[in-house]
């Protein structure tokens, strides 16, 4: 019966870390030696800032940048008004053979390009451990401006997922 009860808890305490649609994720910072923000030397990102804003977030292996280009391509036609749609970047170093200081140049020539986005270091999957988010993988999350969890999906956006993720968008703007 103990052993019951705690698998049954182990269970539980999983599942309140697993990222659930129409629910707001735990609360967690990347910050320090696990990464942070890129533009500001590595601040300090907290999941709170999730909010005001219908926010599309990036959660990427460096070796999977490209599987979502369509999506991201869309997004940009889309000239959505930065008052209330935004975008996060988060760059899951640990998921890469590839030297974290050259991953790091490359995104502060991105954050200057694309300075409306939020890029962030994640150098321990910090939000794979937090989120249960895929590792090794591109994901891309929706949130809206109450910054409960509207869309998410892992792997290549078909078709009918990048009209849906729009959709969203649109909707809840």
């Amino acid at each position: 019966m103990r052993l019951k009860t705690l698998l049954l808890s182990a269970l539980l305490t999983l599942n309140l870390s697993a990222l659930t649609i129409g629910e707001t994720p735990k609360n967690t910072t990347i910050e320090g030696d696990n990464g942070g923000l890129v533009s500001n030397d590595g601040g300090t990102w907290n999941s709170s800032s999730i909010k005001d804003k219908v926010l599309v977030m990036f959660y990427v292996d460096p070796d999977e940048k490209d599987t979502n280009n369509e999506f991201s391509d869309e997004l940009k036609a889309q000239k959505f008004d930065r008052s209330k749609f935004g975008s996060i970047a988060v760059i899951n170093l640990a998921a890469t053979w590839k030297p974290n200081f050259i991953i790091e140049g490359i995104l502060k020539d991105k954050q200057e390009e694309f300075p409306h986005t939020i890029y962030v270091k994640d150098k321990n999957s910090v939000l794979v451990n937090e989120w249960s988010i895929e590792d090794d993988a591109s994901n891309i999350l929706i949130f809206n401006k109450d910054s409960k969890l509207l869309f998410y999906k892992s792997g290549k956006m078909s078709t009918d997922d990048i009209a849906s993720a729009l959709s969203l968008i649109k909707e809840n703007m």
